[in-house]
């Protein structure tokens, strides 16, 4: 009895009741929208530099991730490369030789890390081939060719096919610069990324060292990351001497952006709970007012105070209810929708470019957030309906059957 009666309470006033379920709709579609979008563009944050530079896994001297010292090297043989690369889960393992290095055109000059690749291993594991937007991904012929960006090609001031001097420190700390013709211009969108590195042949960069087998890091991307763990401690046992690390701890900073994906929501749910339960309080608390005179002759004729307590909480529990379920199915569409199509913020390429993020972000939202939502909705309603019941408790029978 007690539930009918709530349930037809809530439809006396269609629009005020009305205008509370919209305004519940819609503050549910905005949280799930700015969580959405919030972890697609940490995802994209984080996914680029996986596939840029860092991948899901490296292989280091232990001295090497303390201080970045040519020095610090280990060599590599195919076999064991072959092995690494094989493993369950792993797309590939790619060998890097890395020096700090200046690069000189006949019009500029730039720091540069220089990467050293083995142009073949490197696909899989950065795609750099894909990134290529002007010339060719490493011809078989030719002498000594290097990979630029194009930020970097305009702040050098060359173009497809003209030299760069890139001059560094052999491991007998004596300066050593070789001659390397630019035979492609890539663009990771990754503006930092791109006009601090230069991609040459490990087997070039070697043979001015004087060392051909050695490797500073080998980087390993997984086309099954729920694996990243199994295959961290696989490769640490073939590889006992070696330092192994995940992209979290290589950069700390991913595991931060990460780890802001709750805190995020929690603050964005917040808001937009406070936000709703003032206007269910306020919704509430004209509903009880303008039934001062009913409810008073509810209590006169034996409805106790807990019954008159629980009707209110029902009734605002049912608004909450008719609002929940579209409001999280219309979030749901739309996160499904963007998922696919993705948001074009190619307007905002300059800056987006400044912080590795993607041009299209595709929101994205775990399954269990929408069970957290539910509650936190059933929670704001609770606490809403709480001091309207309590008003409506507190009247005197007597006095409110005589208020006009």
């Amino acid at each position: 009895m007690l539930t009918t009666i709530a349930w037809r309470n809530i439809w006396r006033a269609r629009t005020r009741s009305g205008v509370v379920i919209g305004a519940i709709i819609l503050g549910i579609w905005a949280l799930v929208f700015m969580i959405s979008f919030t972890t697609g563009m940490v995802q994209s944050y984080v996914d680029n530099a996986i596939a840029t530079s860092i991948g899901h896994l490296q292989v280091h001297q232990d001295s090497f991730r303390e201080e970045p010292k040519l020095i610090y090297s280990f060599t590599t043989d195919d076999e064991t490369l072959q092995y690494l690369g094989e493993l369950e889960g792993v797309a590939g393992a790619a060998p890097r030789t890395l020096v700090d290095a200046m690069a000189g055109s006949s019009r500029s000059t730039r720091g540069v890390q220089i990467r050293g690749i083995d142009p073949a291993a490197e696909i899989p594991v950065t795609g750099l081939d894909q990134q290529v937007v002007e010339g060719e991904y490493f011809p078989e012929k030719g002498r000594n060719p290097v990979l630029i960006s194009q930020a970097l090609a305009n702040k050098l001031k060359v173009k497809i096919r003209s030299k760069v001097v890139l001059t560094f420190q052999d491991k007998n700390l004596e300066i050593t610069a070789g001659a390397f013709r630019v035979v492609g211009l890539f663009n990771t969108g990754n503006k930092p990324f791109d006009e601090g590195n230069v991609f040459v042949r490990r087997s070039d960069i070697n043979r001015l060292l004087g060392e051909e087998q050695m490797a500073h890091e080998l980087a390993f991307f997984l086309n099954d990351p729920q694996r990243l763990g199994a295959v961290q401690q696989e490769v640490q046992a073939k590889l006992p001497d070696l330092l192994v690390e995940d992209y979290r701890q290589v950069a700390p900073d991913l595991q931060l952006y990460e780890g802001q994906i709750q805190t995020s929501a929690t603050i964005f749910m917040v808001i937009i709970m406070l936000a709703l339960l003032f206007g269910i309080i306020n919704t509430m608390l004209m509903a009880v007012l303008e039934r001062y005179r009913e409810l008073g002759m509810l209590m006169a004729v034996g409805m106790n105070k807990v019954r008159v307590f629980g009707m209110i909480v029902l009734e605002t529990l049912f608004l909450a209810v008719l609002a929940l379920i579209p409001g999280l199915l219309l979030g749901w569409l739309t996160v499904v929708w963007l998922a696919d199509t993705g948001i074009d913020l190619s307007a905002f390429s300059g800056g987006l470019s400044q912080f590795g993020m993607s041009q299209i972000v595709y929101p994205q939202l775990q399954a269990g957030f929408y069970v957290q939502l539910a509650l936190a909705v059933a929670l704001t309603a609770l606490i809403g309906a709480l001091y309207p019941a309590w008003r409506a408790i507190r009247l005197r029978p007597v006095e409110a059957i005589r208020k006009i």
